[in-house]
């Protein structure tokens, strides 16, 4: 096992400091850091971006070939992670804790400690990780923002206020797709310099305000993970979501996506539940819809054209669904974006 001493005062210093430990090499273009490595430590890469309002993205891809333990000293640099492992697992405890808590693939999870403590992480060797940290220095991220975080739950606006870093906190969440989508997102953001950096950072903020209404969520109703499904169920039934959602107009049916899965369909249809708070019907009817509003707003498909290539075959039905869903009928819908053409034209 390899133990990693982190005692920097930043992001920028953790990640220098793993790369003293596990080799490889740091490149920089307009503010995002990659340390990319491939020796007999650890494959992969480890990326990072610092803001000016406090925050900072950290993400590990990386399989580590060796049991890696984080020894992080708080003194200096103690922000409150936001985060969340779309690939792999791994393990965190406070300096005072026996006991170990699992961060698994697709959950939410807020932590930060105290002043002049440790937080201890630990990543077993040959696993793929893909992990995905928001780190907030409170102080100045409520500063340069002037954010009211009076508005987050009671116990994260505590957090955020704990001007002298006393209070410990750990929150491991329900299962957010939500969260996955948006990271998928802003890790194919395709622009080039200042442009890719600040669409980014548009997304970040996206991704900190779905990590908070998931702790604000599950601690109005008490909620924790409840489901038969193993994470390997959870993980096949993710993919054929976003098989449905890449390829909207195929004809699906609930019974032969269950025999495809190898999945009771009663088990398929709470997978989507949990995952997507929808029905398997439900979220093709929702996926479609999303892409006909794409195809209007970026193409110069008429209704009908749309109808069928979404995969529907009654375009009343689709006028009434899509009305319901949005509060405007496609017909209209196109007709409010060709007059905007015209008047920007």
């Amino acid at each position: 096992m390899i133990t990693i001493n982190i005692t920097a005062k930043s992001t920028e210093g953790t990640v220098k400091q793993i790369q003293e430990i596990i080799g490889g090499t740091i490149i920089e273009r307009w503010g995002e850091y990659i340390l990319s490595v491939n020796n007999n430590i650890a494959t992969g890469k480890i990326t990072f971006i610092t803001f000016e309002w406090g925050g900072s993205v950290l993400e590990y891809d990386i399989t580590f070939l060796e049991d890696i333990t984080l020894v992080m000293d708080t003194s200096e640099f103690n922000p409150i992670h936001f985060t969340y492992l779309t690939e792999g697992h791994c393990f965190h405890r406070f300096e005072l804790e026996n006991k170990k808590r699992k961060l698994t693939q697709f959950q939410s999870v807020i932590i930060t400690s105290k002043d002049g403590g440790y937080n201890y992480g630990y990543f077993e060797k040959n696993v793929k990780l893909n992990i995905h940290v928001i780190q907030i220095s409170r102080l100045k991220f409520i500063r340069k923002r002037l954010n009211d975080a009076s508005q987050l739950n009671k116990r994260l606006y505590e957090v955020f206020y704990d001007q002298q870093h006393e209070n410990v906190f750990a929150y491991f969440g329900t299962y957010n797709l939500k969260l996955a989508n948006l990271i998928k997102r802003y890790n194919k953001v395709k622009q080039k310099g200042m442009i890719k950096i600040l669409i980014k950072e548009g997304i970040i903020y996206q991704i900190l305000s779905e990590h908070i209404l998931q702790h604000n969520k599950d601690v109005k109703t008490n909620k924790q993970p409840n489901t038969s499904l193993s994470k390997k169920e959870l993980n096949s039934v993710r993919k054929i979501a976003q098989k449905i959602s890449n390829n909207v107009a195929e004809d699906y049916n609930v019974e032969e996506l269950a025999i495809t899965l190898g999945l009771p369909q009663a088990k398929l249809q709470e997978g989507f539940k949990i995952l997507f708070s929808r029905t398997v019907i439900e979220y093709i009817r929702h996926v479609r819809l999303e892409e006909a509003r794409d195809l209007i707003n970026n193409t110069d498909y008429n209704i009908s054209q749309i109808v069928y290539s979404i995969g529907f075959s009654s375009r009343s039905y689709f006028s009434k669904i899509f009305k319901k869903k949005y509060g405007i009928s496609p017909s209209k819908f196109l007709k409010n974006k060709q007059n905007v053409t015209i008047k920007a034209s």
